[in-house]
């Protein structure tokens, strides 16, 4: 019977014992190089690896140093906002209709676009309307910023209704909820987001320093978005009340802060301010 050889036999046969050793290095050669290659690769892997990590950990680092808000959005201050809301025994506005209602009874106006304030192309015509004393603050805040800076400021929100809260929370995590005990001021109409993201450090302050005096004063309770980079304003209606006081007292200068704004809502009674003996917050 005939025997098969194998291929390492017929090698064997072959090739000269000087051939098997020259190619049994070149084998080891080329196995150790491989190995080599692969360690190397996974080196390098590892290393990209932990450099993401440290560059993502630097990241949000400096980010944190970057982001340092006088009005950092608080569930404190979601509570606030929804006792204004209900001190004022204003409506959610749940749809369409009940938000065309409010606004052929005249509780909700319009903002409208001047030369110093613009409106965000993209809001929606429909809800480019809040209550009248917070489109009051609006235009204040506006006309004082154009004389300091020669820039409009931007509103980007004004009323919501329960529907478009819902919708809006379906992309964005940070929004308050549309239903329940704690939900969103802009509900009532209360509230206006004012556009953050292109101000200078010297604008931003600017306007922190304003509001954190009205804030002082019961009259607004603001929040600094991180996602959307915007300023989120409720005015209480004694905003109104101190607005008249205006007209006949020069109103005084934005004080620089020197207290804890997030403290400021509840020191201050919400009963209209008399600014005949109201003093700016850490001055005398």
């Amino acid at each position: 019977m005939t025997r098969i050889s194998t291929a390492p036999e017929l090698i064997t046969r072959s090739w000269p014992p000087a051939r098997l050793v020259v190619v049994a290095i070149v084998v080891v050669i080329f196995v150790a190089m491989a190995s080599e290659t692969a360690s190397a690769l996974r080196r390098v892997t590892q290393h990209q690896r932990r450099h993401r990590i440290l560059q993502t950990f630097r990241f949000r680092g400096l980010r944190g140093l970057l982001w340092n808000p006088m009005f950092r959005p608080t569930h404190n201050s979601l509570v606030r906002q929804n006792e204004e809301v209900n001190r004022l025994a204003l409506p959610r506005i749940q749809d369409d209709d009940e938000l065309e209602a409010l606004k052929a009874s005249g509780e909700l106006v319009p903002i409208v676009e001047s030369d110093s304030l613009k409106i965000e192309r993209a809001l929606d015509p429909s809800r480019r309307y809040c209550r009248p004393w917070t489109r009051d603050f609006v235009v204040d805040l506006a006309e004082v910023y154009y004389r300091q800076f020669h820039q409009q400021i931007q509103v980007n929100s004004a009323v919501r209704t329960v529907k478009v809260q819902k919708k809006l929370r379906r992309h964005n995590r940070n929004a308050a909820p549309a239903e329940g005990e704690l939900t969103s001021s802009h509900l009532a109409g209360i509230t206006v987001d004012l556009q953050r993201r292109g101000m200078s450090i010297e604008q931003i302050r600017f306007v922190e320093h304003y509001l954190f005096y009205l804030n002082a004063l019961g009259l607004v309770e603001p929040e600094e978005e991180r996602r959307h980079w915007c300023f989120h304003v409720m005015v209480s209606d004694h905003y109104e009340d101190w607005r008249q006081t205006q007209t006949i007292l020069q109103r005084p200068p934005a004080p620089t802060p020197t207290e804890d704004p997030a403290t400021a809502w509840s020191a201050v009674s919400l009963t209209p301010v008399d600014t005949t003996v109201a003093t700016a917050p850490g001055s005398n």
